[in-house]
């Protein structure tokens, strides 16, 4: 299926690992033109280096741009220097950070400020910006992948789930806002999926318990409806399509990508 992405430029906040990576190069693909925004000038490199190999023809459509998105001005910055390199920003794609789990009686309000900087402030940093250009041009995409810690409240994710709320909120309270105004926004919620951070939590596991890191795996699996964790690829593929012409009238929608865990109406 051809999603009609072909030279589109998407920006993609956390696009150095994991999901962020996967939809890089999905929409090189694609033929797409693609931005990387992280803070670590390392993990971009090494980013670029990856998809480079495997799509050794898309070196200037490729752009690696360090920014802390807990920063507005570095995120604005950032999206300015996006447009000069690769032109004006068709698709956002928010992938980046990630709250810290934390008992409930260890608590803190520093605690709660921590998790909306890490995740909800990241994504609104480059929300703002994008989103008032696309309204002047008429038209853009926005997707948000989120978390389903926002709808199911976990005692241990209470700051970071209340995070993923808000940006579900935001979602589609924005796709409501800037729909006569030709933008769509959406949001995603992955399940476990198997990233660089879930197997660094693999690994903690096999060694507490002195189990391989297969057998780790197959532990966390066995629960699943699926009978398995997503591959970032399966994500990405979701986002593609979201983001793509095909899903044209698809607009302020929580998607679910948890394999069924949380079998639930809305």
């Amino acid at each position: 299926m051809d999603l009609q992405l072909q030279d589109k430029h998407v920006l993609i906040g956390g696009g150095s690992k994991g999901i962020g990576l996967a939809c890089a190069s999905g929409f090189l693909d694609e033929g797409a033109r693609v931005s990387l925004v992280s803070r670590n000038p390392d993990h971009l490199q090494a980013a670029r280096k990856t998809l480079l190999e495997s799509h050794p023809e898309a070196g200037d459509r490729i752009a690696a741009l360090p920014a802390n998105l807990r920063d507005a001005e570095a995120a604005a910055a950032v999206v300015e220097q996006a447009e000069q390199q690769l032109g004006p920003v068709d698709i956002l794609v928010n992938c980046a950070g990630a709250a810290k789990r934390t008992p409930p009686d260890e608590l803190t309000p520093q605690h709660w400020r921590e998790a909306m900087d890490a995740k909800y402030f990241t994504y609104i940093h480059l929300i703002d910006p994008v989103i008032k250009r696309m309204a002047t041009r008429g038209s853009g995409v926005i997707l948000n992948i989120v978390g389903s810690g926002g709808k199911i409240a976990k005692p241990l994710h209470l700051p970071g789930g209340a995070a993923n709320a808000s940006l579900m909120l935001v979602s589609a309270g924005l796709a409501a806002a800037y729909g006569p105004r030709g933008i769509r926004v959406n949001a995603i919620n992955p399940g476990t999926t198997r990233t660089e951070r879930m197997q660094a939590g693999l690994e903690v596991e096999a060694r507490a318990h002195q189990i391989s890191i297969e057998e780790a795996l197959a532990k966390a699996s066995s629960g699943l409806p699926l009978g398995r964790v997503a591959e970032p690829e399966e994500v990405a593929n979701a986002v593609l399509f979201l983001c793509s012409p095909k899903a044209s009238y698809i607009t302020g929608a929580i998607l679910s990508m948890d394999g069924a865990v949380t079998p639930m109406v809305v």
